[in-house]
């Protein structure tokens, strides 16, 4: 909090000075102190409101909110990083073109960029619903949109070679495989409900995204994998939470990384030409069972999503 004051302070002066050189006027530094210590009309600076708006959801428990505000929040944070903050009057449509180059000659897709443009916009929206500062719509001129991805979905045949390739002498691969095919079995559940998933809630579950119950048929192959793992202590039914007094959101991220990271080997191994993640089972089983003229009602439905529009770009 001290640096990031020490440098809305920096910003302040460097403004102050430089209007009063535009005024073309003589100035003195106690001119310079005097309009310095004028409250500003902004309570906060723009990277400071966002650090205190992303504390605030984490409090309340929105930590997926949090943790996309907390990207964009660092990935904004490092283009200011020579000139320290900015105060929210002067977040502006110019600062928001500069922004978007600076992460294009970073090499971030566009996506990635709207991503970021995206969570910073709802930021500063939040400012503006607080009376923080008054609308100047900052992002009008940068691009917002989503790009249609590259497809990550993969064949039947694909599938039967991940679920037959022997792992066995790898015990960390062949665990990422089984929640691969944890996910395929279950019609493309997503790694955060697997990771979340309890032993009550074996045939029926809530969707952590949409909060939505789906119903799932419990089959051998899902029941083979569970008993692979010893979780008795534990009310999670897959070993992604180890429930030992660690954070869980930690644990289950973690997770999500070393097992992501294990299943691009994987890809690699079989020459896969998509990069293997668990979001490949749950696009790959939407697509397989639009092969075998599932509707897409069905499939959406199955999948718990709010709109079968998504279902489609899947």
């Amino acid at each position: 909090q001290l640096t990031s004051q020490i440098a809305e302070d920096m910003h302040r002066l460097k403004n102050i000075i430089s209007k009063l050189e535009h005024s073309g006027n003589p100035f003195t530094s106690g001119k310079i102190i005097e309009l310095f210590r004028i409250p500003p009309i902004n309570k906060y600076s723009f990277l400071s409101f966002a650090q205190d708006l992303i504390v605030q959801l984490k409090q309340i428990g929105k930590e997926r909110t949090a943790e996309s505000y907390a990207s964009a929040y660092n990935s904004f944070k490092r283009f200011m990083d020579n000139n320290g903050d900015v105060l929210l009057e002067d977040v502006n449509s110019n600062l928001m073109i500069k922004y978007e180059i600076y992460l294009k000659n970073c090499g971030v897709c566009p996506n990635s960029c709207s991503y970021y443009m995206r969570n910073l916009r709802a930021i500063y929206n939040r400012a503006v619903e607080k009376e923080l500062t008054q609308q100047q719509y900052p992002f009008k001129y940068v691009y917002t949109g989503i790009d249609k991805t590259v497809k990550r979905a993969v064949s039947l045949k694909t599938i039967r070679q991940i679920q037959n390739l022997d792992l066995s002498t790898n015990p960390l691969m062949d665990y990422a495989r089984d929640i691969f095919m944890f996910s395929f079995y279950t019609r493309g559940m997503s790694f955060i409900d697997m990771a979340y998933l309890k032993k009550k809630d074996l045939l029926s579950y809530r969707r952590h995204k949409t909060d939505q119950q789906l119903f799932i048929k419990w089959e051998k192959p899902m029941q083979k994998i569970v008993d692979k793992y010893n979780t008795i202590e534990s009310p999670y039914l897959l070993p992604i939470i180890k429930n030992n007094g660690k954070d869980p959101r930690r644990e289950y991220k973690n997770a999500s990384h070393l097992i992501n990271r294990k299943l691009k080997v994987i890809g690699q191994m079989l020459e896969i030409p998509v990069t293997l993640t668990t979001y490949v089972a749950r696009h790959a089983w939407a697509n397989i069972a639009k092969s075998k003229n599932i509707s897409i009602s069905v499939i959406s439905e199955a999948m718990g999503h709010d709109s079968e529009n998504t279902t489609r770009i899947y």
